[in-house]
């Protein structure tokens, strides 16, 4: 039997332009190829609610990113509203998320393995295109980048979204997987790590 003990979940999700450019078959064969266990997968056109739930920040981040925005809006010589708030300016950037990630649907995934958190976040690279390393999925894929985003005033197009640790993992995979959905089998990759001779006999 495979100890449970030595392997964490992680949360995925392939957003709205990963669907739209039908690069969905793609990613996930790059996931698999980790040997990382694939324990649940769903299509889900995603509510507003969980939305909101999963991105979510606290205040200090809302009022430290707006209090950026405006920054960045004088100095690009945008007209700022002096009746807003910096801390609405900052509530903007999760509400553009919001509004990108309800465009269309999304796929959600739970991987499940050893350091799972840290492979993923390794494969995906980075969420700025000009930092994330040719082979990751974003240094491949994305065609999207901060400069535009932030001209538009919309959330980054960046193809994919993954836990940054296990204790976020375990948050955001109750906010979209009934224990139902998660799926417990063997699976060969399993045993690689844990089986001495592959004979069945474990360490």
């Amino acid at each position: 039997m495979i100890p449970k003990r030595q392997f964490e979940r992680t949360c995925v999700f392939l957003k709205p332009d990963t669907v739209q450019r039908s690069l969905i078959g793609e990613i996930v064969n790059r996931l698999e190829r980790t040997g990382l266990k694939l324990i649940a997968l769903k299509m889900v056109n995603a509510d507003e609610k969980r939305l909101v739930e999963h991105y979510g920040k606290p205040d200090d981040w809302y009022l430290e990113k707006g209090t950026k925005r405006i920054r960045l809006m004088q100095e690009a010589g945008k007209t700022v509203d002096p009746n807003k708030l910096p801390i609405e300016y900052g509530k903007d950037i999760i509400r553009g998320v919001v509004r990108y990630m309800q465009s269309s649907p999304m796929i959600a995934m739970v991987w499940e393995g050893n350091q799972a958190v840290a492979v993923v976040k390794k494969l995906v690279g980075s969420t700025d295109p000009t930092a994330s390393d040719v082979g990751t999925i974003r240094g491949d894929y994305q065609l999207d980048s901060y400069a535009l985003s932030d001209a538009e005033e919309r959330g980054i197009r960046n193809l994919i979204h993954c836990s940054d640790h296990p204790d976020e993992a375990a948050r955001e995979i109750s906010i979209w997987f009934s224990p139902e959905d998660l799926h417990d089998y063997r699976h060969i990759n399993e045993a690689i790590l844990v089986d001495v001779n592959f004979d069945g006999t474990t360490e």
